[in-house]
């Protein structure tokens, strides 16, 4: 029945499953496989690569391989994957592993040896041809919560020859989903000069009206010129609540396809231009992502499979169109949303809105502007379209616009420095403000007195002096104690403006490596790695901020 629901929802879209082994695979735990995080959903600055596999809100749950491999990469990291585990597959395909609690095996002791010869946490390794092999059923790891991780649970990705990632689903991995997906908005968007919406040439949010038979269909909309569509959706899967990304999203122009969106595959290097897929200006102000269903400059998206005149629809005086727009999970699970649009000449009642300021943008043209002590550099196509930006320096401020606007590649911004101290000057950095208005760390690069922060965000900027050191202090232990039953050395690190840089521990002066929890602030040494063998035991950590503060603490401890 599911392969038959899937024939008839995808028709031409099955290609991809033709040419997909849909048996090599097995599923990577034994446990069920429940979702909270689905392939090509929406995230900040991305689309998801894999799925997010639900761990029953704990760690250590064994991961299997799946097929039979060779380990050719393996990255532990801070932030990002945390641990990670790359294997290649005889087929070609490779499967990736991600907020590993710990790896298995001799791939555990590989990746322990690899930390203790270079002395540092982090570690990115390309183990030689062979050296780590798999095979099917074999434990490879267990399940955490390493690096940008907001909770335990496996990330799993199936990627092709070209390390593109592609929807896992596709190759038999089954996840139970009776649900349709869920609709939150749809806006209209005017295109050109003359075009409006309900007399509005803004971008409009339609009213949804629930069907009986579980469609929805916006109130009549009277229009003119040419217009977009955009639509806030998301899809659930049985066992969980989350909201994740959908499948497919297919439009209709008085019964003929006009554009279609089909999450299967993408490539990195195309992933953030999801800003420009989605009306970023309406996710930062409403926290809703409205994916736009028709193709604008600068997007460049392989997701976008079929287009007509670039998913653009021209509604012309006096006639009536219907437009369409269909929702589909993997399952085939739809929900329909129909737009009745009336082509009328109406009285303009809300005009286009005015931005205009006195910095205009042009986004293929390289740009350099200068405000009080500080200039920026604007590269070519860091914008995705030619636009205003509300620029202004106040003393050592710059308001760099505001977070509404997405930007594609690195901005350079540079302020002059020369009226603070020379003894300071080391630790002035150049901090963007959240909303609550405190500084967070730029990477912050000095020359002379001259300060240079790249960024990929718009936000008020400001130059910040970090005097104060990192506080250490320990956890799970006392000054002068016995610690026998210990499994764990702990102690928490805080930085309280520029944030944690580095760090390093040392066990009667050996090098002892230990797991830096961000989220937790907690510095972790697990006496399992055997470094200490006497009784009385001297530790030392010194930890060092990103404006190159630093602090030392030091204990003794006893342990049999």
């Amino acid at each position: 029945m599911r392969l038959l629901a899937l024939a008839i929802f995808l028709g031409g879209f099955c290609y991809a499953q033709n040419n997909v082994p849909q048996d090599y695979f097995d599923h990577p735990l034994k446990i069920p496989m429940i979702l909270s995080g689905s392939f090509g959903e929406l995230r900040s600055n991305h689309f998801h690569s894999g799925l997010d596999i639900k761990t029953q809100q704990r760690e250590g749950i064994p991961i299997y391989a799946p097929a039979d491999g060779t380990v050719t990469r393996i990255k532990v990291g801070h932030y990002g994957y945390g641990k990670a585990l790359y294997i290649s597959h005889p087929n070609g395909y490779s499967t990736v592993y991600a907020h590993l609690q710990k790896y298995a095996g001799e791939i555990e002791e590989f990746v322990k040896r690899t930390q203790y010869a270079r002395e540092s946490y982090e570690v990115e390794m390309f183990p030689d041809a062979g050296k780590l092999k798999v095979n099917r059923g074999d434990l490879i790891g267990y399940t955490g919560n390493s690096g940008s991780s907001g909770g335990p649970h496996l990330h799993f990705e199936i990627r092709d020859a070209g390390s593109r990632p592609m929807n896992p689903l596709l190759f038999g991995i089954e996840i139970p989903d009776s649900k349709k997906p869920l609709v939150n908005s749809v806006v209209a968007y005017p295109l050109d000069e003359g075009a409006h919406i309900n007399g509005s040439q803004n971008p409009e949010k339609l009213r949804l009206v629930l069907q009986k038979d579980g469609s929805y269909r916006t109130e009549g909309v009277t229009a003119l010129g040419k217009l977009g569509f955009g639509v806030s959706t998301y899809d659930q899967q049985d066992g969980a609540s989350n909201k994740n990304g959908v499948y497919k999203i297919v439009t209709t122009v008085n019964g003929k396809e006009n554009f279609n969106v089909l999450f299967e595959k993408f490539s990195f290097g195309e992933t953030r231009y999801l800003n420009r897929f989605i009306d970023y200006h309406y996710w930062m102000t409403n926290k809703s992502r409205v994916q736009k269903l028709f193709r604008q400059q600068n997007n460049p998206l392989s997701i976008i499979t079929k287009e007509v005149d670039g998913g653009e629809v021209t509604i012309e005086e006096g006639l009536d169109t219907s437009y369409v727009i269909d929702i589909m999970d993997y399952s085939g699970n739809t929900v329909k949303i129909v737009v009745p649009l009336s082509g009328k000449s109406v009285e303009i009642s809300k005009p286009k809105d005015d931005r205009s300021t006195e910095d205009f943008i042009y986004a293929n043209q390289a740009t350099s502007i200068t405000k009080g002590k500080f200039s920026i550099y604007i590269p070519a196509d860091a914008l995705y379209e030619d636009t205003f930006l509300n620029i202004e320096a106040r003393g050592d401020t710059l308001i760099f616009h505001e977070d509404n606007i997405p930007i594609h590649k690195n901005i350079s911004i540079t302020a002059d420095a020369s009226n603070y101290k020379k003894e300071d000057l080391d630790k002035v950095y150049l901090g963007r403000l959240n909303y609550k208005g405190d500084p967070y760390y730029n990477t912050t690069y000095r020359k002379g007195n001259t300060l240079t922060a790249k960024t990929r965000t718009f936000g008020t900027f400001t130059m910040v002096v970090d005097d104060t050191p990192p506080t250490i202090r320990p956890v799970n232990f006392t000054d002068g104690k016995w610690i026998s039953s210990n499994k764990t050395l702990k102690v928490k690190i805080e930085d309280d403006l520029s944030g944690i840089g580095s760090y390093r521990a040392t066990i009667n002066g050996k090098f002892i490596l230990m797991e830096y929890n961000y989220k937790k602030d907690v510095l972790t040494y697990d006496f399992d790695d055997n470094i200490i063998s006497e009784a009385e035991n001297n530790l030392k950590v010194n930890v060092v901020d990103n404006a190159g503060n630093s602090a030392t603490f030091e204990a003794t401890f006893f342990r049999k």
